[in-house]
């Protein structure tokens, strides 16, 4: 017979029923740290609504700064909230103090953190508004330096628009240092100031004041320390497209400066004589602003590079013994007028002749002639007389020869005009039939040639030039 001893089976542990407080939990979650989970003792969900929350939070700080996530972030927030009280519901419901305190007090501290946040980021945007409204970048900037992580948490809207603000003063800046270098002349550096500023007025509207602000100053320092400084300015200023916003207000600054400047600029130029840049200059004024006060004086300053500019290529083209200006006349407008009296001429040409001339006929400047006379080689004029001549070695035997005027073909120029005067042969008469000629036979001597010159006299030669040189 088998024999079994019987052991008493333990009765179960009775299963404690979980007991939450879920006020105390939904206040714990209301602190956005998932304090609440750990009271529920939900340590995964605590660490995964931790790294959700850390996510969102890096979002809204630094890529989704706008208001509709932070409606992601309220939304969220209440879920966090509404998902702790529901799961504490399931138990057995309690009330726990020591909790509720612990969930309050997370709660108050973050809750008033994230309000003095928001008040302070409120502010600093309030004094960057003021800042904005007056065109004053230096205290917006200034208030903008208290920004940090907690103002992007709290508020990142606000911080988006301040962020705008340091990006428009910036541009700002950099303009300004452009503008100023600008006001030395540096065309180059003006238009890019000005991109800079269109930049600012057209990516980040809200800061036209501070912009004017900055074109104001510009403008103020004009004019420039030199007037051609201060023209190239202008000059860039008018040819600018308007654009319908406050960088148009140069043009009324153009208006008033640039005539000044440009007399002031040609003037240094009629100094350096440079006169083809001179006359340009005052060209320019009496185009643009014909009816200014400063007209008279840029007439008379063009008037007077005109006549040097002309002065210097008649020099030019005066140049040697045989100048280009025989072939290629100019005129001299600053010449005195050819006309009744002595018409003082330069001589070029046949010296031989033109050198005989009196010395109160001639002159050695194109400043002071009235006329240029271009002479060319003599010629054979009209005959005279022929007379009969007696070979003296044998064959003896008679020759006729025949005495002309001493032909010079003459171009003369009134230097005024450039205007041909004369053009035409002047002849000039002498003595005929010596007793003896003189002539040179290479081979053999077969008398002498049958024409011959008269023998001219100083006196001569002055009457053939003299009609048209005394009028």
């Amino acid at each position: 017979m088998d024999y079994y001893q019987t052991l008493p089976v333990p009765e179960p542990a009775p299963v404690v029923p979980r007991r939450h407080d879920p006020l105390a939990v939904a206040l714990g979650n209301a602190s956005l740290l998932g304090l609440g989970y750990l009271m529920l003792r939900r340590r995964l969900l605590f660490v995964l609504t931790a790294l959700v929350t850390i996510l969102l939070l890096v979002l809204l700080g630094a890529v989704s700064r706008s208001g509709w996530f932070e409606f992601v972030v309220l939304a969220w927030w209440l879920t966090m909230i509404a998902h702790g009280f529901l799961l504490a519901r399931r138990a057995e419901r309690v009330v726990n103090g020591r909790q509720r305190l612990i969930g309050l007090s997370a709660t108050v501290v973050v809750l008033l953190a994230v309000g003095l946040l928001r008040y302070d980021a409120a502010g600093i945007e309030q004094t960057v508004a003021e800042a904005k409204q007056r065109g004053d970048c230096t205290q917006a900037m200034s208030a903008l330096d208290r920004v940090w992580l907690g103002h992007h948490l709290a508020d990142a809207p606000s911080t988006v628009r301040g962020e705008l603000t340091v990006d428009a003063c910036q541009r700002i800046k950099l303009a300004t240092g452009r503008l100023t270098t600008a006001l030395r002349g540096d065309v180059k550096e003006l238009k890019q100031g000005y991109d800079g500023l269109t930049s600012v007025l057209t990516d980040l509207p809200g800061h036209e004041n501070m912009v004017r602000e900055l074109v104001n100053g510009f403008l103020g320092g004009l004019p420039a320390k030199e007037p051609c400084q201060t023209v190239a300015i202008t000059d860039w200023l008018r040819e600018r497209k308007p654009a319908g916003n406050v960088l148009d207000r140069s043009t009324e600054v153009v208006g008033r400066t640039a005539p000044a400047a440009l007399t002031g600029c040609a003037d240094g130029f009629m100094n350096a004589k440079d006169w083809e840049r001179a006359r340009a200059l005052f060209q320019q004024l009496l185009d643009q602003y014909p009816g200014h006060e400063l007209t008279d004086k840029a007439k008379d300053g063009a008037r007077k590079a005109t006549l040097e500019i002309e002065l210097a290529n008649v020099r030019n083209l005066l140049r040697g013994s045989n100048p280009a200006y025989c072939t290629r006349p100019a005129p001299y407008s600053g010449a005195a007028p050819y006309a009744k009296g002595t018409n003082r001429a330069m001589m070029f040409g046949n010296d031989a002749f033109t050198g005989r001339l009196p010395g109160e006929w001639k002159v050695g400047d194109a400043a002071e002639a009235v006329l240029v006379v271009c002479a060319g080689e003599k010629q054979y004029g009209a005959a005279v007389r022929t007379c009969p001549y007696q070979k003296r070695t044998p064959p003896q035997y008679r020759t006729d020869v025949t005495f002309h005027k001493i032909a010079i073909p003459v171009k003369a120029y009134e230097l005024r005009t450039g205007k041909l005067v004369v053009d035409q042969k002047v002849e000039i008469t002498g003595t005929v039939c010596p007793r003896e000629i003189r002539y040179t036979s290479h081979i053999a001597d077969l008398g002498p040639p049958s024409k011959f010159y008269v023998s001219e006299s100083d006196k001569e030669v002055q009457a053939a030039f003299g009609w048209f040189i005394n009028q």
